[in-house]
């Protein structure tokens, strides 16, 4: 047989299969165990067999007495021992033996020697060796799924583990749930015990069943009434119009959607109130759900509820199809209106970060300068605020016009000058609506500017009239004075009359006007309003100093060394400012002193300097002469020049018109101006037409012979700044060309004696010889144009936009200023004069400035200050008043004197 020839003794020496085992142990646990096995095997075997099995196999050291030397076997494990081993019984009787009289179960004992002896015998070496691979490898098998089984059961309990520690924690949680309801029946009174067990509710203290589909029923009527009533209004309206089609009465959808439209826009608050509504609906109709299809009872089903709405993710632990359909829908609702909300909040944080960057937000400062509008002074305004604010270390101005917050941001960052510590906030805004001029703090404003628009004179004029009736309609009151420009000196009565004592008005284009005409009958004068005007050198300040009570006014002009006293400031006489008093004038209690000086603390009186008397210098002042005056343009206020040179000239004085206006329209617009050419008295008008810009009618002009040209930023480019200076320069060009080849002729034939009162060498000459002879004043509006005329030196010029600005700062800072610079512009008065020095001094005397003031004010004038033969400015209040030095009659000085 087969099997004869695969068992192998051990002591085979061809090395035939070997099925020497080891000792097998198996003990049970209990005898209890053995107790409930039914079924038990015994076997009978020989005594001998029994030892000689038992002596084959390799017994294993015992570490106890007690140990027995055979292993323990369970009884549930035999019947498959018994098969492993039952192939030796085909060969020889083998003899098994179960004990079950000791407590640790039967063992099984197993000689299969005289089996394998006999196989032994009859096998052949070649078979050895393959059978000794052959159980190698099986019993390889044997440990391999012995390995897997102890993995899978070791996997089985872990996993068995885990949820017995799940159901644990579940059980936990609803001992903790019935504690606290036991503990809530405690508390109740036996009346309300007696109450709850007539309600519907089981014992366990679950709602009944009934409570719970009346529940889920009425939220989904909830659910489904906005459908059903849409459709309803639907059905009612379309009803409406199939009855009457001839009337035109508004669907109820279209009012319904006209109601909802006008709530959300007229509520502030109207959105984030419809998302809360929208959530707590969605938190009850879902609590009611929940409460309808789970065992929990309606406060747990709302909190649940809100925990689906809150995290969409927390439905996942919902069990049931009833549950998960209410949590899922619940979870998309919650997700719109987080979405709904995520927006509400998007919204609100672009709307605040709009209003911001578009300047709608409130300016919460107090003294600072409000600036109302935009124009193209805007920028030399602030450069002169912002010197005047460097010794407090900086101040803040506001700017309010209607443009948007980022323009106006941008467009001060390019402007080319240092701020010196001073803010500049910009806001958007009307200055005619009284919420935007709150939004800029207009009542704790210690000054306010109204700048006037570029474009028509009587449109910008009528907008800053109505700005001058929104301030004074501030309820707060205005802290600060108002500062308006103006471009026509008609309007000026009228916005005085509204604005009262409140306002101080600049008049552009008579200060421009004017000063032109200064400017043409001395060259050179522009620079000394520039520094006067501006805050960079020197300006005009009123102080009172008590210490000089009593004293005269010709002490005063020597009492401080770092300013020069030009007037007084009457109490007496209603705060009158006087320029340029009486010497004998004695300074009562309350009067003030009006100086120019660097700044308003550099200065202070000092006691009286050693001054020797001046010497009486008996000079006749030349008498006027009648000149010849061109003016290139056409102003819409060129009446009012036409009036102030009609009042400064000599009379036969000649005034040439060249323009582009026809005479008859010229003679329109100036008695539309109210000017009556039959009342002038010392010029006379002689009209040219012609465009200034055209070489042609350029040449058709004797420009030779006049003393004195304006060339006038013309009405029709007046409005661009950089168009109008193009054509002025043009202009200026052409007739220097013209004059260049026209003079030397015209030198020739003029005897010497007439050509000039002046010195080859002196400054005025200079200006008047200055590219052959002819005093050119141009207007200039913009500011990047004055270095191409100043380089050139062929043209004394006039900056227009930049002292207009330099006024408007000047008169902010101190509205006082506003009435000294009104004289020294006017036409009777006192005004800025430049003189030469033979008129106070000899050639090469030592005199200091004390000396040179004294000798002025035998001629009841103020010097102010001086230029040097050799220098390119003029010195406005030197410094070392008291100290000598040597003069030239070349120099001249600057005075404020009388108008001649």
């Amino acid at each position: 047989m087969s099997h004869n020839s695969d068992a192998a003794s051990p002591s085979t020496p061809g090395g035939a299969r070997d099925w020497v085992f080891p000792s097998y142990s198996f003990v049970h646990s209990t005898h209890s165990h053995h107790q409930r096995n039914s079924r038990r095997r015994r076997f009978s075997t020989h005594p001998t067999q029994f030892n000689s099995a038992a002596a084959s196999f390799p017994s294993r050291p015992a570490t106890d007495d007690s140990t027995p030397v055979l292993s323990s076997y369970p009884s549930k494990f035999s019947g498959f021992r018994r098969r492993r081993f039952e192939f030796g019984r085909n060969y020889e009787k083998s003899t098994v033996a179960v004990d079950d009289t000791s407590d640790r179960g039967g063992v099984v004992e197993i000689n299969p020697k005289d089996e394998v002896s006999r196989e032994a015998k009859t096998t052949s070496p070649g078979k050895n060796f393959f059978g000794f691979l052959r159980g190698r490898l099986r019993v390889r098998w044997q440990l391999a799924f012995t390995a897997a089984i102890l993995i899978t059961v070791l996997s089985s309990l872990v996993q068995k583990n885990f949820s017995l520690h799940n159901e644990i924690i579940d059980l936990q949680d609803q001992l903790s749930k019935l504690n606290v309801r036991l503990k809530l029946c405690n508390h109740l009174d036996p009346v309300d015990i007696n109450i709850m067990s007539k309600q519907n509710f089981s014992v366990d203290g679950l709602p009944s069943k009934s409570i719970k589909i009346v529940a889920l029923a009425f939220s989904i009527i909830l659910l489904s009434f906005p459908l059903l009533l849409f459709k309803c209004v639907d059905y009612i309206s379309n009803s409406r119009k199939s009855l009457d089609n001839n009337t035109e009465e508004v669907s109820l959808n279209k009012q319904l959607a006209y109601r909802v439209d006008a709530f959300l826009s007229a509520t502030p608050y109207a959105k984030p109130l419809a998302l809360l509504v929208a959530t707590l609906l969605l938190i009850c109709l879902g609590g009611l759900a929940l409460f309808g299809v789970t065992n929990d009872n309606l406060a747990d089903s709302l909190w649940l509820s809100w925990t689906y709405v809150a995290d969409s993710g927390n439905h996942a632990n919902s069990d049931g199809i009833g549950p998960r359909l209410v949590s899922v829908s619940i979870s998309f609702g919650g997700m719109l209106i987080f979405a709904m909300m995520l927006g509400l909040v998007s919204d609100a944080i672009s709307e605040k970060f709009d209003s911001l960057r578009k300047g709608k937000s409130e300016v919460v400062e107090q003294n600072h300068t409000l600036i109302l509008g935009w124009s193209d002074k805007l920028g030399s305004l602030l450069n002169q605020l912002a010197i005047a604010n460097e010794s407090l270390s900086g101040g803040i101005v506001v700017v309010m016009a209607e443009r948007d917050k980022e323009e106006m941001e941008l467009d001060i960052a390019k402007m080319e000058f240092d701020f010196r510590g001073t803010s500049v906030i910009c806001r958007s805004g009307s200055p005619l609506i009284l919420a935007d001029l709150k939004k800029v703090s207009v009542s704790k404003a210690r000054a306010i500017i109204v700048l006037a628009e570029d474009g028509n004179a009587d449109q910008s004029d009528a907008r800053a009239l109505r700005t001058v009736l929104s301030l004074t309609g501030v309820k707060e009151g205005l802290r600060g004075h108002i500062v308006v420009e103006l471009s026509d000196l008609d309007n000026e009565v009228l916005v005085r009359l509204v604005g009262g004592d409140l306002v101080q008005t600049v008049v552009a284009h008579d200060v421009i006007g004017r000063l032109m005409i200064q400017c043409a009958r001395q060259p050179g004068l522009a620079q000394i309003w520039e520094d006067i005007l501006g805050f960079e050198n020197c300006e005009f300040y009123i102080k009172r100093w008590p210490q000089l009570d009593g004293m005269q006014f010709e002490d005063v002009l020597i009492s401080f060394p770092e300013a020069i006293p030009c007037g007084v400031k009457v109490a007496s006489n209603g705060g009158k400012i006087i320029l340029n008093p009486d010497d004998s004038y004695v300074l009562q209690e309350g009067d003030e002193i009006l100086v120019i000086a660097e700044d308003d603390d550099s200065y202070a009186p000092s006691t009286l300097p050693m001054v020797i008397d001046a010497t009486f210098i008996h000079i006749t002042r030349p008498t006027r002469k009648s000149q010849k005056i061109l003016l290139c343009g056409w102003r819409r206020d060129i009446d009012d020049m036409i009036v102030v040179l009609d009042a400064i000239l000599a009379h036969g004085s000649e005034l040439w018109m060249f323009n582009d206006v026809t005479e008859k329209e010229r003679e329109r617009k100036l008695i539309n101006g109210g000017l009556d050419t039959s009342r002038l008295v010392n010029i006379t008008l002689v009209h040219r037409e012609g465009n200034a810009v055209i070489r042609r009618n350029l040449e058709s002009l004797p420009l030779e012979s006049f003393d004195s040209i304006l060339i006038l930023a013309d009405e029709s480019v007046e409005d661009a700044a950089i168009k109008a200076d193009s054509r002025s320069l043009a202009t200026l060009l052409l007739i220097r060309d013209i004059q260049a080849k026209r003079l030397p002729i015209r030198e020739a034939m003029i005897p010497q004696a007439y050509r000039s009162s002046f010195s080859q060498g002196s400054w005025i000459g200079e200006m008047q010889q200055a590219s052959d002879k002819s005093v050119i004043i141009s207007e200039i509006l913009d500011p990047r144009t004055k270095n191409l005329l100043s380089m050139s030196k062929i043209s004394d010029y006039v900056l227009s936009n930049e002292l207009v600005s330099m006024a408007l700062a000047m008169v902010a800072e101190d509205r006082q200023i506003n009435d000294v610079l009104e004289e020294l512009f006017a036409e009777e008065g006192n005004e800025l004069h430049i003189r030469g020095a033979d008129l106070y001094l000899y050639e090469g005397e030592d005199l200091s400035f004390y000396e040179i003031i004294l000798r002025a004010r035998q001629r009841r004038e103020i010097v102010i200050g001086y230029r040097p033969s050799n220098a390119e400015k003029a010195v406005i209040n030197p410094s070392a008043k008291n100290e000598k030095r040597k003069w030239s009659l070349k120099d001249v000085f600057v005075v404020i004197a009388e108008k001649e």
